[in-house]
């Protein structure tokens, strides 16, 4: 196997690879022998039929697109391994040569890792971001776990208001008309809550237990159903039953229930203690953002699309896992959402051209500055996942290869460039 390398335009690469002629009989033999059961030629039982018949009955190339692809996989990992080029895309490969007696030729088109020329890095000026806590925002954290622990209870003595959950029978009407998917029974519908289209919510304020209801509204333009898009409806409404959550006192009693502290004002100060620290690290990351966004702003580098095209792909697996964890299917989100996979990978690609930006530039920085990782550190990462999974520390060293190892210390050393960056940072 011989690999000839071409550089290209916009950090893209061409590898000729070359398998020599007993590689590719050698292939195609291997093929005859996986298809020759499936072929059927007169006076010869199933499967005992020679080559040499076989290719003279079906032609000299019935083999061939096997054995290309038995020699492709291997020959370009090797070819990619020998040209010793930094490849950040799965390769485009075109088949050059394929004939019985000649060498298999092919092409693999590749991306290849770009340069960066990094401008300004250090001393970046960042707006800094307040941390300061106010009486509202704790009041704000109070109510919402007195809503979290709240019971709901029946109204019998007042009509709908805003907050309370109606529950109702509908059934919809166009030009007269009932519309399927128009009618519903015993539905719970939080007032104020805006699932419902226009201002039917609205239009139940006021309205008692045992009233009938007429509520128009009008279907939007870009409605999702076509035939009732920007059309006027007519509902007919039955209020069955008025609910409201009822909150619990704020009191010693509930503090002890709903925390480790003992009164009101204890309580309070644990709630503003926790939304500092959160508000600490949502303005530690913001920081990291944007001084991030301005280094790659000062660098320079040419980013082949189909690094892009990769990095996309990858998101958009890693996004089907997270779906598959909720108990949701990839189909069963399009299906909600109204995307299709070529819609969604289109949503993707700027942030997926932001995460290869930021981590250029990141290990742009690392090496510049150069920044070290001990084995002593990347053992340190390997113990906390040892401790998140639940494993000996032994056991995940056993599992984890020298590439992947090599890898950890690649992650440590851009994130150490992170803190770098962000600490030779200027707050204004």
């Amino acid at each position: 196997m011989s690999v000839q390398v071409e550089k290209l335009e916009k950090n893209m690469a061409k590898l000729t690879i070359e398998a020599s002629a007993e590689e590719f009989d050698k292939a195609c033999n291997q093929a005859y022998q996986k298809n020759k059961g499936k072929i059927q030629i007169q006076g010869f039982r199933k499967g005992k039929a020679p080559r040499a018949l076989i290719e003279k009955m079906y032609g000299a190339g019935i083999f061939y697109e096997d054995a290309a692809n038995a020699i492709i996989p291997n020959a370009y990992e090797e070819a990619a391994k020998e040209s010793e080029l930094e490849i950040v895309s799965q390769p485009e490969v075109e088949v050059v040569q394929i004939e019985s007696g000649k060498p298999f030729i092919f092409t693999a088109t590749v991306a290849v890792k770009p340069e960066v020329t990094l401008g300004d890095y250090k001393g970046i000026e960042v707006e800094k971001k307040s941390v300061d806590v106010t009486d509202e925002e704790v009041n704000e954290e109070i109510d919402k776990v007195r809503d979290q622990n709240s019971r709901t209870i029946t109204v019998e003595d007042r009509a709908v208001a805003n907050g309370d959950t109606a529950v109702i029978d509908f059934e919809g009407f166009v030009d007269g008309e009932a519309f399927e998917g128009g009618k519903g029974n015993d539905f719970p519908l939080v007032i104020g809550s805006h699932s419902f289209i226009d201002t039917f919510e609205d239009q139940l304020i006021g309205k008692n237990t045992g009233d009938e209801v007429e509520v128009n509204v009008t279907f939007p333009e870009d409605y999702q159903a076509a035939e009732l898009a920007g059309k006027p409806a007519m509902f007919k409404v039955s209020i069955k039953e008025i609910k409201c959550k009822e909150l619990p006192e704020l009191d010693d009693e509930y503090v002890k229930d709903v925390s480790e502290c003992e009164t009101v004002d204890a309580y309070k100060e644990q709630i503003k203690s926790d939304l500092t620290k959160k508000k600490e690290n949502e303005a530690k990351a913001a920081k990291e953002d944007a001084v991030i966004e301005k280094i790659i702003e000062n660098a320079t580098m040419d980013i082949p699309d189909p690094m892009i095209l990769t990095q996309t792909r990858q998101m958009a697996q890693e996004f089907a896992q997270r779906l598959q964890y909720q108990g949701l299917s990839l189909e069963q989100y399009f299906q909600f959402t109204g995307l299709d996979a070529d819609k969604m990978m289109e949503q993707m690609k700027p942030q997926a051209l932001k995460r290869i930006q930021s981590r250029l530039v990141l290990e742009a920085v690392a090496k510049t500055e150069d920044i070290q990782v001990s084995e002593e550190e990347v053992d340190q990462e390997i113990e906390k996942m040892a401790a998140q999974y639940q494993m000996e520390v032994e056991k995940v060293k056993e599992m984890i290869g020298e590439e992947q190892r090599k890898s950890m210390k690649e992650d440590i050393a851009v994130q150490k460039a992170v803190d770098f960056v962000t600490e030779a940072a200027v707050e204004k």
